[in-house]
């Protein structure tokens, strides 16, 4: 038997926090590919420290729903999960790399534990923003005439934080399908808050590299843009601000296609997933294809 175990952060302030974990497990439960699926959450119940005694399969996959390599992924749920031997050395990451270690677990010493790094710096995750900004603008087909904004939160305090965002902004302007792609931040340079200064499509999408819509995404981003005075007001999508079109996306996390980068973390470390990983591209697939 093998199980599949989601740890994401979730909020004792936000309900919806933990929203998008449970439908990215949903998800790969209904496709069958694992014989369990189990969450465990870092600020909600069940939690990371319990989550390993709740599974009966001898071979546990487990997969951070988080961006970026750092002190979460790195010191908090290894910890929590009682790895033994664990060492942020063994991923052997300049951090973006990091795929998975296999250990097990002081209290399950019995169980295989595969701990894959985050959802974040895979490169599937360059699909999922795509996905959603052909999700914001119901265009499958969006790119041209439009400029794309990644946007992650930045920290001087993590190096790592940026290096996400600008790999999966790098690999979206390689495919040469938007006008023009920019990696923008909230707390260093260049800044979402001048969005219009960096592009000159009239039309932009914005998509926050964040995993789940909270006060950054719902709150601040959408009110440093000029989308609204004040976000209790809403705002309309697009949104034309200082003659440019603003299609904002809200978190990437919240779209479907993010169970794909589980399934993809998962088997990367050795699990036997089937077909899958075509099922979930399938069923998630919000907008239709060209000739459907």
């Amino acid at each position: 038997m093998q199980a599949l175990v989601i740890v994401a952060h979730g909020s004792h302030l936000n309900p919806d926090s933990s929203t998008p974990t449970y439908d990215h497990a949903d998800t790969i439960r209904e496709v069958g590919a694992f014989d369990e699926v189990r969450t465990g959450f870092w600020k909600e119940e069940p939690s990371i420290r319990e989550v390993l005694r709740t599974v009966e399969a001898d071979e546990v996959y487990v997969v951070p729903l988080f961006i970026s390599e750092g002190y979460f992924t790195e010191q908090v749920i290894p910890r929590e999960l009682r790895l033994d031997g664990w060492d942020v050395a063994d991923w052997d990451s300049d951090g973006l790399s990091a795929s998975h270690v296999t250990l097990t677990a002081d209290d399950v010493p019995e169980k295989t534990v595969h701990y894959c790094g985050p959802v974040g710096t895979h490169e599937a995750m360059t699909d999922v923003i795509v996905r959603r900004a052909e999700s914001v603008t119901g265009d499958p087909n969006v790119g041209e005439g439009f400029g794309l904004a990644v946007v992650g939160h930045g920290t001087e305090r993590n190096e790592n934080s940026a290096k996400a965002i600008e790999y999966h902004a790098n690999r979206i302007r390689d495919m040469d399908r938007f006008d023009e792609v920019q990696a923008l931040y909230m707390d260093e340079d260049p800044e979402v808050d001048d969005v219009t200064d960096y592009f000159e499509s009239e039309d932009i999408v914005v998509v926050p590299l964040f995993i789940a819509d909270g006060f950054h995404t719902q709150e601040d981003i959408p009110e440093d843009m000029g989308l609204t005075d004040d976000y209790r007001d809403g705002y309309d999508i697009p949104t034309e601000v200082d003659g440019h079109r603003i299609w904002y996306a809200g978190a990437v996390g919240t779209e479907g296609l993010m169970a794909d980068v589980v399934l993809e973390r998962a088997a990367d470390a050795g699990a036997e997933i089937g077909d899958a990983l075509e099922l979930v591209r399938e069923r998630t697939r919000a907008t239709p294809q060209a000739g459907d």
